[in-house]
């Protein structure tokens, strides 16, 4: 993962999710939603992230699954 996070800023885990009964996943950045996964991509997260080992691996993973979200750019 080396030079991936070079500012470290995955280390304050601002990157979480949820996942209801249908599997539909939500992803959150700081506490808002930001992104929803169903179907087929919300499987394929949710086997990467049971395969994941540090808490570093899991917001890397949800930091892509965002897509192309960059925090400060968007409107909310």
């Amino acid at each position: 993962m080396g030079n991936i996070d070079k500012r470290n800023r995955l280390d304050d885990a601002p990157f979480s999710y949820r996942v209801n009964k249908k599997n539909t996943v939500f992803l959150e950045y700081k506490g808002k939603q930001v992104k929803i996964l169903k179907g087929q991509e919300a499987e394929k997260f949710i086997r990467k992230i049971e395969a994941t080992v540090t808490e570093k691996e899991s917001q890397l993973i949800m930091a892509k699954g965002t897509g192309n979200f960059k925090p400060g750019n968007e409107r909310i």
